[in-house]
């Protein structure tokens, strides 16, 4: 993955069988670590992942700090026409 789609909304895991899975960041719901990790989704959705819980949190809390950082503007997407034409301030 690139550094530029690292941040994008939706973060890797693996599956249990290894196969690698993205999943949406925003919405996640729950992280529970049963032996097996267990994601619960806000759609009632559960999937059941390779990482620890503890690694998970970390990278969904990952994507909400770039979130923060660079606002709600994804890397993936064009930057806004606004976003790089605003005025001077007068003095």
């Amino acid at each position: 993955m690139n550094p530029a789609e690292r941040h994008a909304a939706v973060i890797e895991l693996s599956r249990l069988n290894g196969h690698p899975i993205m999943v949406n960041a925003e919405l996640v719901k729950f992280v529970e670590q049963n032996p097996d990790t267990v994601i619960t989704l806000v759609t009632g959705d559960k999937l059941v992942v390779r990482e620890p819980s503890l690694e998970v949190m970390k990278r969904i809390l990952d994507y909400r700090r770039w979130l923060l950082h660079h606002g709600s503007r994804s890397p993936l997407s064009p930057a806004s026409p606004r976003s790089s034409t605003l005025p001077e301030p007068e003095k």
